[in-house]
């Protein structure tokens, strides 16, 4: 059974947890479990994808109920009037906040995009980060006897494929547990130390208009128990900060709608 964090009768939302494929793949031909065929089990009806979540990633993952739905979301989506924001913890100190604009080389597979054009021009990408806490644990990674950690908050203008995990360690401050760009000496320390062997990059909050009311939306998943340990071992806070606590704001048109 998936958290369902919200459901009316156009839309549904679930706490995707980290580990899971949102959907069958050829990335993994023998995976029985996906997310979408047990939301459709689980509310008895068919579902339609509206945006994805890596496999390594948790948090909020919307889906339609018809396709007429899944239409217009994609839409929303398209146009960058959805906001999300997530966390992440990541490798050294990041205090304050700022924005990434950096431009990122579209990521093709060998297998999937084996037709694909690989000549195209870096795509804009552009994310925002902020601090939220730091902390330095007496755990030796590689020559250093501690090792320094960051909550952030992180906020994508653009949709790129792994966009904020390559934001990041274009930084110098790779999200723990990240296999591809991260730091694998790091992650094996949090893995071990704090037994969280996941991915730390959580989409926290997705906020939108109802693509039927016009209402404004806001939905939020926690954390899950693993992530929750680091946070209590860092002294960290000890729930998902509110979208209002992190100065997630939506300016609102007339109509209520969001820009």
């Amino acid at each position: 059974m998936l958290d369902i964090l919200y459901q009316d009768e156009h839309l549904v939302a679930v706490n995707k947890p980290s580990g899971w494929l949102v959907h069958r793949s050829w990335l993994d031909r023998n995976e029985k479990v996906v997310v979408m065929q047990t939301v459709r089990d689980q509310i008895g009806q068919h579902v339609f994808t509206v945006h994805r979540l890596d496999r390594p990633t948790s948090g909020v993952l919307l889906m339609a109920l018809s396709s007429d739905v899944a239409r217009m979301m994609a839409q929303q989506f398209e146009r960058h009037q959805v906001h999300k924001v997530y966390h992440a913890v990541v490798r050294g100190y990041v205090e304050g906040s700022g924005k990434i604009d950096y431009a990122l080389v579209e990521q093709l597979d060998k297998i999937a995009d084996k037709f694909a054009d690989r000549n195209k021009d870096a795509q804009d990408a552009v994310s925002h980060y902020r601090g939220l806490a730091t902390i330095e644990v007496p755990v030796a990674v590689g020559p250093y006897q501690t090792a320094r950690y960051s909550l952030v908050e992180l906020r994508p203008e653009t949709g790129r494929k792994h966009q904020l995990r390559r934001h990041m360690s274009h930084l110098s401050h790779p999200i723990v547990g990240d296999s591809s760009y991260g730091d694998l000496r790091h992650n094996r320390a949090v893995a071990a130390h704090f037994n969280c062997p996941r991915l730390m990059l959580h989409a926290s909050h997705l906020a939108l208009t109802h693509p039927v009311t016009g209402q404004p939306l806001l939905i939020s998943a926690p954390w899950d128990l693993p992530w929750q340990g680091v946070m209590n071992a860092f002294s960290w806070p000890e729930e998902c900060p509110e979208a209002h606590g992190v100065e997630f704001a939506f300016p609102m048109n007339q109509d209520n709608s969001i820009d």
